[in-house]
């Protein structure tokens, strides 16, 4: 069981101020928690093997396929900035 000293040094470490009332409230929520874990603990999960979820979940988005914007100058026409084909950018690196 997790007692309100034990709450207030946790949160004074997090440097977390709690009234006394949320110290209190915290050591009841944390003790529940603490209890439902103490169960969890009475299970024989030999057989059962590690896993992240609880569900096999995959990549379900497409692949990447290249397809050409067929009006290209419209694009360039929404830019600041062209020179020529292309997007006219402001420089990021020194020239040293």
């Amino acid at each position: 069981m997790i007692d309100q000293e034990q709450v207030h040094r946790v949160a004074n470490l997090a440097r977390l101020e709690l009234t006394p009332e949320e110290e209190e409230q915290f050591t009841t929520q944390l003790g529940s928690i603490l209890d439902y874990i103490e169960q969890l603990n009475e299970l024989d999960v030999t057989n059962v093997p590690p896993t992240t979820r609880a569900i096999d979940v995959s990549n379900i988005t497409r692949e990447d396929e290249l397809q050409p914007y067929p009006d290209r100058q419209s694009i360039l026409d929404n830019a600041p900035e062209q020179e020529g084909e292309f997007f006219k950018v402001p420089k990021i690196l020194n020239a040293e």
